[in-house]
């Protein structure tokens, strides 16, 4: 090996039997010293840090030696370049100032990846952070974790860690920012906002109510919304909720814009629905006489049955979540259970897994899949002394009617997560399917049968009879069954009486109607007569006599011709139920349709859109089938409310872009600001 010069020219290398001189621009900073028989450092000319590059065989490379001094990791390379003392380092330029083609003979470099130079900007550091913590939930204090700290210095070293007040502050920011984009995108929505009310708990006495909204837009698409978080700090008050809401109106401008509100089962005192039924009507000049307020979430709902049904049955459940377990748990059993079904050649192509208690579907999966292979089990229990735990063919009789049901709870609940933001004309038929089933199976012969649906139906009873005129008029709002499912699913479920439901629901489309129709006329103009008003009207011109001209017949034939034409004339609505339905396809965008017969539905348009935005369910799709409602932790409840409601917002609105366009000329003139932050 060759020894470096005095004037630290690139040293000559013996690898491998073959000398080469050294080519890699790092060598203009580091030099090389001998520090042992089979050891060589490279050492950097200005921090004089030594590093790795040759023990024994090993070679090290340079990358690391690169990476010193372009990534400003270098102390003093770094100072001198905030003064401008030294040249950055660049592949194919000497430190001296002498370009490399200069030099004789003339040298090839390797080429190296370049890098640009980026200013540092501490405020959008700052506000990167912030959707950082907003968007994955880290903790406000993830500023002070030292292992956080370190690693985003070694990242960028003029960086200054934020306090945990001051990132409180940029998250706030972010909130108020985007809270003024998302005001002036629903601003410029045509039709009106429905609201949804879910109450999480907590391990205190207090509350927070999630309000969401959820509307169709310019585009006609679906959009939904959480607008605000509001801390209760007594539930169980009979006003609390009407001042959560009332909050929600203020802040958002929907005085004139509410359409409908969504419950949960958190709602269950009488008085607080009533009060909300109040609000509503004043609100929203009492549409369909309060019926647009749907006192049941329907994924609670559906989350009830299978419960109750579960727990009918929960020591059959039992024995068959410890038989999947005595399988799952050892890989010895897993094989001699694969291979009895395979001797028995069960031709079951599902998987046994363990469910958890918590998601009701997962128990759903256990059973259907424990089912097909109840052979197998049966037949482990009798080839495996230690397996004990199989149900008996009575057992797997009633899971195969639990499973039976739960089936048309699992396929109904599925709606809420096949699609974004499902719209309302859905979930007619699979309410009607299940009062159906229900009400048959009540009143079945087989008492094992009717032992389980019995009150489970007393339970559905209660949501149909509350929801099925608001979801029966989103489904007459679908082209493909209008009235006819309506007629149908009435006739099998109500049997000789169908025909008064029918009608009860004919009569509600058309009075909602109406009110649309009443909205876009033009507001009469009153006169004022001393202290009274009156209806302005067309009076006689002065100097018009009364007296009509000719024979009169000339006002006979206006008088035949405007009767003609109104018998002739149907509203919007009578000439959309009586055209053919549209042919029933697997993929059908109901808004889509409506968007594209604007023209010839005017009214009836816009009244489709506010009916196919209503809201069924409170809950998100990730927490269809959960059996607990939700609860704040502990580490939120701490957060002042409106840090909490900032957090928990923004997350939500992540979802869609940082931004929404407005395209229409209602741009909000309200500015969102920083009140009580």
């Amino acid at each position: 090996m060759d020894i470096p010069t005095e004037n630290n020219e690139p040293p000559m290398l013996d690898a491998q039997s073959n000398k080469r001189r050294k080519k890699s621009i790092v060598w203009d900073y580091f030099t090389i010293e001998t520090v042992g028989a089979d050891c060589t450092r490279a050492c950097c000319k200005q921090c004089k840090k030594s590093f790795a590059y040759i023990s024994g065989s090993k070679l090290a490379g340079t990358s690391h030696l690169k990476r010193h001094i372009v990534l400003g990791i270098c102390p003093v390379s770094r100072r001198n370049q905030g003064k401008n003392q030294s040249t950055p380092y660049r592949p194919g330029f000497k430190p001296n100032g002498a370009a490399c083609g200069t030099d004789s003979p003339r040298k090839r470099y390797r080429t190296a990846p370049v890098f640009p130079s980026i200013s540092f900007n501490q405020d959008l550091c700052n506000h990167e952070l912030a959707k950082m913590i907003i968007l994955h939930e880290y903790p406000l204090n993830i500023v002070e974790h030292h292992g956080f700290v370190d690693f985003v210095r070694t990242l960028q070293p003029k960086f200054n860690m934020a306090s945990v007040d001051s990132i409180q502050m940029d998250c706030v920011g972010v909130y108020l920012s985007e809270k003024q984009r998302l005001l002036n995108f629903i601003c410029g929505i045509p039709g009106r906002v429905s609201l949804t009310l879910d109450l999480w708990t907590t391990d205190e006495t207090r509350g927070y109510v999630i309000l969401t909204g959820q509307f169709v837009d310019l585009d006609w698409k679906l959009q939904r919304r959480i607008l605000n978080i509001i801390m209760v700090p007594s539930p169980d008050s009979e006003v609390a909720f009407n001042h959560a809401v009332t909050r929600c109106l203020n802040d958002w401008g929907l005085d004139s814009k509410l359409f409908t509100l969504t419950l949960d089962e958190s709602f269950a005192n009488v008085t607080v629905r009533e009060n909300l039924r109040g609000l509503l009507s004043i609100r929203n000049p009492l549409v369909l006489n309060g019926q647009l307020l749907i006192g049941n979430c329907y994924a609670r709902v559906l989350t009830s049955l299978t419960q109750d049904a579960l727990g009918n049955m929960k020591e059959t459940i039992k024995k068959v979540r410890e038989s999947v377990k005595y399988v799952k748990t050892s890989e010895f059993i897993e094989e001699k259970f694969i291979k009895l079904k395979q001797q028995l050649q069960v031709p079951s192509m599902k998987c046994l897994t363990i469910d958890n208690p918590t998601k009701w579907n997962t128990t759903y999966h256990m059973l259907v899949a424990a089912l097909e292979l109840k052979e197998v089990f049966s037949c482990l229990d009798t080839s495996d002394p230690n397996y004990n735990e199989t149900p008996s063919m009575d057992e797997w009789k009633q899971l195969e009617t639990l499973c039976a049901y739960l089936k048309l709870f699992f396929e109904a609940a599925n709606i809420l997560i096949a699609t974004m933001h499902p719209t309302a004309n859905l979930f007619f038929h699979e309410v009607w399917k299940i009062q159906f089933e229900l009400t048959h199976g009540s009143m079945s012969e087989d008492p094992i049968v009717s032992t389980l649906i019995k009150p489970l139906k007393e339970k559905f009873d209660q949501y149909w009879k509350n929801s099925n005129m608001v979801l029966a008029v989103a489904a007459v709002m679908d082209p493909r069954f209008k009235m006819k499912l309506v007629d149908f699913s009435f006739s099998r479920i109500y049997g000789n009486d169908a025909e008064n439901w029918i009608k009860i629901v004919e009569e509600g489309v058309h009075e909602l109607f109406l009110e649309y129709v009443v909205q876009s006329l033009p507001p009469p103009t009153f006169v004022q007569d001393g202290n009274e008003f009156f209806v302005k009207t067309e009076l006689v011109e002065e100097g018009e006599t009364l007296l009509s001209t000719g024979d009169g017949l000339s006002d006979f034939e206006v008088y035949i011709s405007e009767i003609t034409g109104n018998q002739q004339m149907k509203s919007e609505l009578d000439q959309y139920l009586e055209e053919p339905l549209l042919p029933r396809v697997q993929e059908f965008d109901v808004l889509g349709w409506w968007k594209l017969n604007t023209s010839k539905y005017p009214t009836l348009s816009k009244m489709a859109s506010d009916v196919l935005s209503i809201p069924v369910s409170t809950v998100a799709p990730d927490s269809v089938f959960d059996t607990a409602s939700k609860k704040m932790d502990s580490y939120r409840t701490s957060l002042r409310p409106v840090t909490l409601e900032a957090l928990i917002c923004v997350k939500d609105w992540m979802r869609y872009g940082s931004s929404v366009q407005v395209r229409s000329s209602k741009i909000s003139t309200a500015i969102v600001k920083m009140e009580n932050f």
